[in-house]
């Protein structure tokens, strides 16, 4: 039987939004300490064991950790799932949406096991990331559609400016995976590099950014309620990582500094998808959040 609060379904689409964030994170730690082939096996530790040990030290520590992790994604997927699906105001497009954040994660842990494999090819660590992306963008649409607030139809000038925005987010954060992966921090000494131009990427990556920016802005002109309100926010994260960018490439590539970009790169993926879910006509579900609290202020 199922329920009809809409809070719980809620509190676990919030949940899977910041664990893939936060693995993005922490997987980006394991990059800059070098810390790629801590655990140089894949599913095991090392060939003898599945867990980390003395001998593998601090970076086998790290990376075993962040391999731990994914066991606490799968939870909160499970979680979402099964909430999602006993919720008597869940849509099939809802309940469809938490499988996909569920079924994502061990594909994510299958390609995060082939760059081990591989000794961390850089376009395999990009597919790794990538899919995080794409994770992080189901988690914000869940969590619209479970609390589905009201918005206005956007107008054909404004869908098609959200459409660009979202293809230059897209753009932006491929082409920052590949400056990543011609740059110096590759996750361990020996690790491959793509072989491209790093200087000369940055550049189009740069350029790329610049773009989206000034669609962001056309997007904020054409918006209106709660679909510019995500537009604002999407602009503010895009100056944000500008600026880090902008500092991480004129100092020599710190490591705090560019542990803060990929972590706004997630931050780009949420608020463009949000941005972009909002832009979307619609009004209060029956049994949804918004509906719920207007019901209770009557």
């Amino acid at each position: 039987m199922g329920v009809n609060v809409p809070g719980r379904p809620l509190t676990w689409a919030r949940a899977s939004l910041v664990a893939n964030v936060g693995i993005v994170l922490t997987g980006a730690l394991v990059r800059l300490t070098d810390s790629g082939l801590g655990c140089p096996r894949w599913p095991k530790c090392d060939a003898e064991r599945w867990t980390t040990h003395q001998a593998l030290g601090v970076h086998g520590a790290i990376e075993f950790g962040n391999r731990l992790l994914t066991y606490v994604l799968i939870a909160i997927a499970l979680g979402t799932l099964v909430s999602v699906w006993r919720w008597s105001g869940a849509t099939p497009a809802m309940r469809r949406l938490a499988i996909a954040l569920a079924a994502g994660i061990p594909f994510q842990g299958v390609i995060g096991g082939l760059t081990v494999l591989t000794e961390l090819n850089p376009w395999l660590v990009a597919l790794h990331l990538v899919l995080s992306m794409f994770l992080i963008a189901g988690a914000v649409v869940l969590i619209d559609q479970v609390a589905s607030p009201p918005r206005d139809r956007a107008s054909a000038p404004a869908r098609l400016a959200v459409a660009g925005t979202v293809a230059l987010t897209a753009i932006v954060v491929y082409l920052g995976t590949v400056v990543t992966g011609s740059g110096p921090h590759a996750g361990d000494a020996a690790a491959p590099r793509n072989g491209l131009d790093p200087y000369l990427f940055s550049h189009i990556h740069a350029w790329a950014a610049y773009a989206l920016v000034a669609t962001t802005i056309v997007c904020i002109g054409l918006l209106r309620g709660i679909a510019r309100r995500a537009a604002w926010l999407l602009l503010a994260i895009e100056v944000g990582q500008a600026v880090i960018g902008l500092l991480q490439y004129n100092l020599g590539l710190p490591v705090a500094l560019v542990a803060a970009h990929v972590l706004g790169a997630g931050l780009l993926v949420a608020a463009t998808s949000l941005m972009t879910v909002r832009a979307v006509a619609g009004q209060p579900r029956k049994g949804s959040a918004a509906a719920a609290t207007n019901s209770s202020a009557r």
